[in-house]
C-alpha cells in the first residue's frame, strides 16, 4: 500500500511585515569619485542622477551589513529571530563561493530555527526573495522568512573604471515576510534574458585569473548603454504585468520603486508607465547611489520613514540587472 503523504499548511496569503536599511557611514561626493576618473560632477548628475554614494569601511563584511538591516526589519516586526523560518540573502558580492552568506547571518541573527541560501539575481534578487518568501509562507515551509537585499559592490568594481566607478555603491535593506488574511503581495512577473549575458558582468573569472594571472583582479562590467535600452523597451512591459496581474493600474498605487539603476532609467518608465503625477516614485540613487539587490528595500525604508508614503499603501516594485534577470510584483507596504 502506498503511504499518503501529509501536505503542509499554510497561510492564506503573505505580505511584507517590517522593512529595515543599513547605508554605511561613508559618504563619496561626486568630486572625490573623479579625483580618478576623467568626469564631472555635472557629467555624473546628468547621466545618472547620482549626487553622492555610500562606501562600507574596509573591515565592514556582506555579513555585516545584513545582519544590520535584518536586526531593524526583525524588530519592527515584533518578530524573534527563533520565529524565523528561513533566511535569503539577495547578493552578487559575498567574497567565498561557500558557504552562503545567509547561513552566516542567519546564525548572527540568532535565528537558530532557520534555513538559509543566497540569491544570486545582482539587481533582482530582492524581488526574487520576495516571491520566493510569499511561495514560502503560503506553502508552509516558513512562518516568517527574512529576506534581505546586501551589496557591499565597491569589492568588485575598478574605482579608475569611467563606465563603472560613478555608479555603483554599498548597502544592505531586508524585510520580514509573514501570514496575512488578505492577498499584500501580488503574482511575481519574472524571467531571464541570457542573450544579453553580458550586459553586465565580471571582466574575467576567478578561474582564468588563477590560470592566466594578468595585472587586474576580476572587476564587475557593464555596458551601459546596451542595458538601458534593455530595461526601457523591456522593463516597463514586465511592470506593467506586474499591474495587470494583481488586478491594479497605476491609478491604484501610492508608490513606484523600481530598483535604483539610473535616474533616465526611471524616468523612461514612468513615461512608458503613463504613471499619475500624484504617485510618489523612489530616486534614492541620488544619494545612496546603486546597490543592486539592497537598492528597493533601502528605497522603500527611507519612502515610509520620511512620510513620502502611507504604510499599507500599495506600491509597484521592478528589479532587473545582470542575466539579464528581473522580477516585479504589487505588494502592500507594511
Amino acid at each position: 500500500m502506498t503511504a499518503r503523504i501529509q501536505a503542509p499548511a499554510g497561510a492564506p496569503y503573505a505580505r511584507i511585515l517590517a522593512v529595515g536599511s543599513y547605508r554605511p557611514e561613508r559618504v563619496v561626493t561626486n568630486a572625490e569619485v573623479c579625483e580618478r576618473i576623467d568626469s564631472t560632477d555635472e557629467w555624473i548628475r546628468e547621466r545618472s542622477g547620482i549626487v553622492e554614494r555610500r562606501y562600507a569601511a574596509p573591515d565592514e563584511t556582506v555579513i555585516d551589513l545584513s545582519v544590520n538591516a535584518a536586526e531593524k526589519a526583525l524588530a519592527a516586526a515584533g518578530i524573534t529571530a527563533d520565529q524565523v523560518g528561513f533566511v535569503l540573502v539577495a547578493t552578487v558580492t559575498h567574497p567565498y563561493q561557500t558557504p552562503s552568506a545567509a547561513s552566516e547571518v542567519a546564525y548572527r541573527l540568532g535565528a537558530v530555527n532557520a534555513a538559509a541560501t543566497d540569491i544570486s539575481s545582482a539587481c533582482a534578487g530582492f524581488c526574487y526573495g520576495l516571491a520566493m518568501a510569499q511561495d514560502m509562507v503560503r506553502g508552509g515551509s516558513a512562518t516568517y522568512v527574512v529576506v534581505v537585499g546586501v551589496e557591499k559592490l565597491t569589492d568588485w568594481i575598478d574605482l579608475d573604471d569611467r563606465a563603472t566607478a560613478f555608479i555603483f555603491a554599498d548597502g544592505a535593506g531586508a524585510v520580514v515576510v509573514g501570514p496575512s488574511d488578505e492577498p499584500a503581495i501580488g503574482p511575481v512577473v519574472w524571467g531571464s534574458d541570457g542573450s544579453q549575458h553580458d550586459a553586465i558582468c565580471m571582466t574575467q573569472s576567478l578561474i582564468d585569473f588563477r590560470d592566466n594571472g594578468g595585472p587586474r583582479f576580476p572587476t564587475l562590467s557593464m555596458q551601459g548603454q546596451q542595458v538601458f535600452r534593455w530595461a526601457v523597451s523591456n522593463g516597463s512591459v514586465k511592470a506593467q504585468e506586474a499591474l495587470e496581474r494583481a488586478g491594479v493600474t497605476a491609478d491604484d498605487l501610492d508608490a513606484f520603486i523600481p530598483h535604483q539603476a539610473n535616474m533616465r532609467i526611471t524616468d523612461a518608465m514612468i513615461r512608458a508607465l503613463k504613471l499619475p503625477e500624484h504617485v510618489p516614485v523612489a530616486r534614492d540613487i541620488e544619494t545612496t547611489g546603486n546597490t543592486s539587490a539592497a537598492s528597493i528595500p533601502i528605497a522603500m525604508d527611507r519612502m515610509l520613514s520620511t512620510g513620502e508614503v502611507p504604510h499599507g499603501g500599495t506600491a509597484l516594485l521592478i528589479g532587473f540587472g545582470a542575466g539579464l534577470a528581473y522580477a516585479a510584483q504589487v505588494v502592500t507596504l507594511p
